[in-house]
């Protein structure tokens, strides 16, 4: 039976322990005047540290880099480049910094800020990280579908079943993105159907549908009034039971988000009304909820914990 804790809505970071060291660690330090004065240890040690104990695991190394791009002072990966003008690692969190402070740049902004990627992929050539950084570039700056896909096709060039790369690509491809509901829907179901067993691509048709029912809340009362119908559609239940049997139910080393996947599935599951289905992921998820998709409920932690006890 699962304890009834309270729900506890996760940060960015999810359940990565030592990415949430990293953060704890360099918090201080952004409130520091001198920026570490007095410490022989540079600011962006940490992150450096970080980065060389991630490696080549690509997907948990642009989970990592994504996180540290919303959460360091430009001032930290300014001096890492001052002081590490080759470093590899330093060239692509800066990208990927200055990509996630970009608000609909365009002209020069964005141009200096795409030369930071593309400098980043020439520093790190096997790396899918800076690729990924140039696609969030082109969303903010609303890039058509037909100009992000050679950029997608880099990265996952480098790794074929990247989590995040298919995912960005499906947002970009979202009516609330710069594609349409055909386009977003048909990359899902076909990337999922290729995707190897164990991948949590098989996810892919589940975080569309969530996405077209965030399209329909957006659009008017009558649209949201008729969103949930979504979930009663004979695809619907196909797809949730594609992701359990490819993803949920194999035998995979849990990928940098799991978590993330594990709301998303908890969270179609109840839609469906599939208890019984939902009490394993519950289980595994046990009380760390994610902001999204609960958010699009009018209640999401109470709703989350309904459902948690429910099952």
């Amino acid at each position: 039976m699962l304890r009834r804790r309270k729900p506890s809505v996760t940060g960015p970071e999810l359940d990565d322990r030592q990415l949430s060291r990293t953060l704890k660690e360099l918090r201080p330090s952004q409130q520091l005047h001198g920026l570490g004065a007095g410490s022989s240890r540079p600011l962006w040690a940490p992150v450096a540290e970080l980065l060389r104990a991630t490696g080549r695991d690509w997907d948990r190394r642009v989970h990592r880099i994504s996180v540290l791009a919303r959460a360091l002072p430009p001032v930290v990966t300014e001096r890492w480049i001052k002081d590490r003008p080759r470093d590899p690692d330093a060239l692509v969190v800066r990208a990927c910094a200055r990509v996630a402070q970009v608000k609909g740049a365009q002209g020069e902004a964005a141009w200096d800020v795409y030369g930071d990627c593309r400098r980043a992929t020439e520093a790190a050539p096997e790396d899918p990280t800076p690729w990924l950084a140039m696609l969030w570039l082109m969303y903010s700056c609303g890039s058509p579908v037909h100009a992000a896909v050679p950029v997608w096709t880099e990265a996952v060039t480098r790794d074929p079943w990247n989590r995040a790369a298919y995912h960005q690509m499906l947002r970009h491809l979202s009516p609330r993105g710069h594609g349409t509901l055909m386009e977003m829907i048909d990359f899902a179901a076909r990337c999922a159907n290729q995707a190897p067993q164990g991948s949590p691509v098989a996810l892919l048709p589940l975080a569309a549908r969530v996405e077209l029912v965030a399209h329909r809340m957006t659009k008017g009362s009558v649209d949201a009034f008729a969103a949930d119908g979504h979930w009663y559609e004979p695809g619907a239940a196909a797809e949730a039971d594609t992701a359990l049997a490819r993803w949920f139910r194999t035998e995979t080393r849990p990928h940098a988000e799991a978590l993330a996947d594990l709301n998303l599935l908890a969270f179609v599951l109840t839609r469906l009304k599939r208890t019984e289905d939902a009490v394993a992921v519950f289980r595994r998820i046990g009380p760390h909820m994610t902001l999204h998709p609960w958010d699009l409920v009018p209640d999401p932690v109470g709703t989350f914990q309904f459902w948690r006890a429910r099952a």
